[in-house]
């Protein structure tokens, strides 16, 4: 995979991390109720309201904003790496204990989930794909892999 499309990677988990992460921090309530839009109630489906926890989620996925545009505006392969093992590794258990707790959602909801937790788990997993030189190969010349 290019470095440049691992770049447009980066920034679409940046962006879901702005969205979810200035919300959950900014307006917990309103996460709480409202995720990931009026109407549907993927949050307060699972529990009671407990601002602390809502307010935490919203600085973890700051902090994964601050990663990944950091790995968008210097797309080295450490840091796009890195970058892709530190979303990995929490998309993974996201993922995971949300598939284990489906049964708590109306069908439209459930096949939201798998969609969009799953499609975040993939996106991840595909920063860690080896490199591709987005130069074009000359004769004689290997594209780096």
């Amino acid at each position: 995979m290019s470095l440049t499309a691992k770049r447009v990677i980066v920034l679409l988990l940046a962006i879901s991390a702005a969205v979810v992460g200035v919300w959950a921090a900014a307006f917990p309530v309103s996460f709480y109720t409202d995720f990931p839009s009026p109407g549907r109630h993927w949050v307060s489906a699972l529990g009671p309201y407990n601002e602390h926890l809502v307010r935490d989620v919203g600085g973890l996925y700051l902090a994964l904003l601050v990663l990944s545009t950091y790995a968008w505006r210097r797309p080295t392969v450490a840091a796009v790496r890195m970058t892709g093992g530190a979303w990995v590794v929490f998309n993974a258990e996201h993922f995971l204990w949300h598939m284990l707790h489906l049964d708590a959602f109306p069908p439209i909801d459930r096949v939201g989930n798998v969609i969009a937790l799953g499609g975040l788990l993939v996106l991840s997993i595909l920063l860690l794909l080896p490199d591709r030189d987005d130069r074009p190969t000359s004769p004689g010349r290997s594209p780096r892999t």
